[in-house]
């Protein structure tokens, strides 16, 4: 008989994240700083596979498996800050239950209705790095952690003082501050990560021709960024990221580019109807290649066509 996974934890607010943990009732309902050393041990934290309706902010001194690339290793030991957006499913079914402090430092849980009638509601959603996989950490640097774990600080003085009319102000301004710097800190990793990402570029450009040489693909439609995000091991909003800081281009930005390439190629090479040239690439339709090809060449298949005859 096969064994029933365990059930998936919701939780649609803060508090009852707490109760969950045996935690005392957050002092706000929208907002909350977890001091991890501050946690009774014992003290239970978030089960197995779950998903919260806030974001979620941890950052853990103690971070595994950093990357390494010859001799070399090019990330840091000054532990690492991990998010979450609304909806995400964190962690694993078979995950089991563990000392709430046992991991992190600081966790940060921010419902989006804290946010309402500040522009970060709408900015929080450009902060590509909440959509990463746990295998995209944010590694930091013993001077980057410094910076991070002064902000949490100010930011639970904050959260802990006598609220007043600039309280909501101060938090929003602190939790803004913590998202560039982070910004900052991962523009940084994808530079010291280069010599990892090139061998990256260079498998990237295996699977978009592979993708292209096999007939049997056609059938799976246009190539996607999470197909390819999936055969490399990524998140497609880390891999675009990822590409952006190395190329300038983001993922959906090279696949056109590479299928355009491929075009140009079977266009100057063969005699196959610009249906077939669609369908060999994955369109389903040849308006919408014929469309994508002029956008980028600002001729039509045809027309690029008969620059050959």
């Amino acid at each position: 008989m096969k064994k029933e996974d365990p059930p998936q934890y919701k939780f649609d607010s803060i508090s009852e994240a707490y109760r969950l943990m045996g935690l005392p009732k957050p002092k706000h309902p929208l907002i909350s700083l977890i001091n991890g050393t501050e946690i009774m041990p014992g003290t239970r934290g978030l089960p197995g596979s779950h998903v919260l309706k806030f974001y979620k902010i941890s950052y853990k001194p103690n971070l595994g498996g950093k990357v390494k690339y010859g001799q070399n290793y090019y990330d840091f030991d000054g532990g690492g800050l991990l998010f979450a957006a609304p909806n995400q499913v964190i962690g694993h079914a078979s995950d089991e239950d563990q000392d709430a402090n046992a991991c992190s430092l600081y966790t940060l849980l921010i419902h989006p209705d804290f946010f309402n009638g500040y522009p970060l509601a709408k900015k929080i959603k450009q902060y590509g790095y909440f959509a990463y996989g746990v295998n995209e950490t944010l590694h930091l640097s013993d001077e980057e952690k410094d910076t991070i774990l002064s902000i949490f600080r100010m930011m639970e003085t904050e959260l802990n003082s006598r609220i007043d009319d600039f309280s909501q102000d101060v938090v929003i301004a602190q939790i803004e501050l913590l998202l560039n710097f982070a910004n900052r800190f991962y523009k940084r990793q994808f530079i010291t990560r280069k010599a990892v990402y090139n061998d990256l570029l260079q498998k990237l450009d295996g699977v978009v021709d592979d993708y292209f040489n096999d007939s049997a693909q056609q059938h799976k439609g246009v190539l996607t960024v999470a197909y390819l995000a999936g055969r490399l091991h990524l998140s497609p909003s880390y891999l675009s990221d990822m590409l952006r800081a190395m190329t300038g281009q983001n993922a959906q930005q090279l696949i056109h580019d590479k299928m355009i390439e491929k075009a140009k190629e079977i266009l100057s090479t063969t005699n196959l109807s610009v249906s077939e040239v669609a369908y060999a690439l994955g369109f389903e339709y040849s308006q919408s290649f014929s469309k994508l090809f002029k956008s980028k060449t600002n001729l039509s298949p045809l027309e690029f066509r008969r620059q050959f005859n």
